[in-house]
């Protein structure tokens, strides 16, 4: 018998997620992002749910790679653009988009550089300070990339620090994305050019930021990274359903420890199941006691420390859950953004971190 631990993909979610994108961004093409492995919901399955998306985004020319061997024809962003000038001859050759951001990647395609014209996504670092070229440079980048032959159209984009802290909510973060909004604004206005600035939580809350086009990434499988509110809230479905079974359940005496290091008591005589989960299969080592599960569909939570194949539950408010019952540790049942709040993570991460002995399979 195969190991129980499964990762199951919904692609029905996933559609339905992008329709979900599409209704709250009417006049927006979206660029779905697919990188880090369709965030570990596998980048093929991702991209064979969603033939109606406009483009996708990634992170390597591997992956576009990956993309056009499925016969999808659509537009591919490499997000972090090309490292250096070989790379130029492959991203024509897989018809890819690049971000420039830099003004090594400019001197690039100045220095020689020649073949068909490339489409460019000329980035603006508006606050977030990680990717982009200055407010004050973004004009002479402009003027710089228009005068090569060897360019196509030139998009405009940003990206948001804060986004997830909507302009209602009170959070303190909330005016730095307005202030990125007036700074993106400034920076290009005149310029020709198509426009993309939203992110997941920009589309979900930041109306105003969705221009020619978004980039949902969570969103699309399902997750918020919204505190408080997980994605089914804002009418997302989770596109993953993490699994797996109870493998033993012990009768174990008030008073007892559970689990490595002994961090946990029992507060009475109770059931404690044992799950064929771990952080070997990806599941986050530093969630606490009390994190929830399903068990039987049922609510439930861990106790003791994750070990590398095995979690304990309480199983007192099951008394009749038995080797072999199912549990969910998280999916359409329990949404992974629930699961990360406990954890002190977000979704995003527990996903791109199911492990490769993970089983898969599609729903």
């Amino acid at each position: 018998m195969p190991r129980a631990t499964t990762a199951t993909f919904h692609s029905d979610a996933v559609r339905h997620n992008l329709g979900e994108v599409r209704r709250r961004a009417p006049g927006s093409r979206v660029m779905a992002m697919v990188k880090a492995d369709g965030y570990g919901h596998g980048l093929e399955r991702v991209v064979r749910a969603l033939p109606d998306a406009d483009a996708f985004g990634v992170a390597s020319l591997e992956d576009v790679a990956r993309i056009r061997a499925l016969g999808a024809a659509q537009p591919v962003l490499l997000l972090s653009g090309f490292d250096g000038p070989e790379d130029l001859a492959r991203l024509r050759q897989l018809r890819a988009d690049s971000v420039i951001h830099h003004a090594s990647q400019l001197e690039m395609l100045e220095q020689g550089d020649r073949g068909d014209p490339i489409r460019c996504w000329l980035k603006v670092d508006s606050g977030m300070h990680r990717l982009g070229f200055a407010p004050a440079d973004v004009r002479g980048a402009h003027a710089r990339l228009a005068a090569l032959p060897q360019i196509a159209d030139i998009v405009l984009m940003t990206h948001f620090a804060s986004s997830d802290e909507f302009a209602d909510s009170g959070g303190g973060n909330r005016d730095q994305t307005a202030a990125q909004l007036r700074v993106f604004a400034e920076a290009t206005a005149g310029l020709p050019g198509e426009r993309s600035l939203a992110n997941s939580t920009a589309v979900l809350g930041w109306p105003q930021a969705q221009a020619d086009w978004v980039r949902p990434g969570g969103a699309l499988y399902g997750m918020s990274v919204v505190a408080g509110r997980p994605g089914p809230g804002f009418g997302l479905r989770p596109a993953m359903t993490f699994s797996t079974t109870l493998i033993a359940v012990n009768p174990v005496a008030r008073g007892e420890r559970i689990g490595y290091s002994a961090s946990w008591e029992c507060p009475e005589d109770m059931p404690v199941g044992i799950a064929a989960v771990g952080y070997g299969d990806g599941y986050p080592r530093h969630a606490p006691s009390g994190t929830p599960v399903l068990v039987n569909g049922r609510p439930a939570a861990s106790v003791g420390r994750v070990s590398m194949d095995l979690m304990a539950i309480d199983l007192r408010a099951q008394p009749d859950a038995r080797p072999g019952d199912p549990v969910e540790l998280w999916g359409q049942g329990l949404p992974v953004d629930t699961v990360a709040a406990a954890a002190g993570t977000i979704g995003y991460q527990l996903t791109c971190a199911i492990a490769g002995r993970v089983r898969r399979r599609e729903a």
